[in-house]
């Protein structure tokens, strides 16, 4: 009798200690969970703002573009005026 009282005790001293061991386990990958989760979302933010930086440089080189653009046909206006005052000049003379 006195042998299985001493086993049961064992068992129960094993089932006690295993379920700290999960208990400490649980509590862990509960832990682990909020850091990955915070993780994620501080990658996230830092996406988030990286899209942005892009969306507003491709804005900006669209807006060049047109600009360049412009310029383009500024400077082939005043060609054109340019090359018609000569024009004229030359005629007068």
């Amino acid at each position: 009798m006195e042998d299985q009282t001493k086993e049961s005790g064992s068992a129960e001293n094993f089932l006690k200690n295993l379920g700290k061991k999960i208990d400490a386990f649980t509590k862990e990958v509960n832990e682990s969970g909020e850091k990955i989760q915070e993780e994620l979302k501080i990658r996230f933010e830092e996406l988030k703002t990286s899209a942005e930086k892009l969306k507003t440089e491709a804005e900006n080189k669209e807006r060049w573009k047109e600009v360049e653009e412009s310029l383009k046909k500024a400077g082939e206006e005043l060609n054109k005026a340019v090359k018609a005052a000569f024009k004229k000049r030359e005629e007068n003379h």
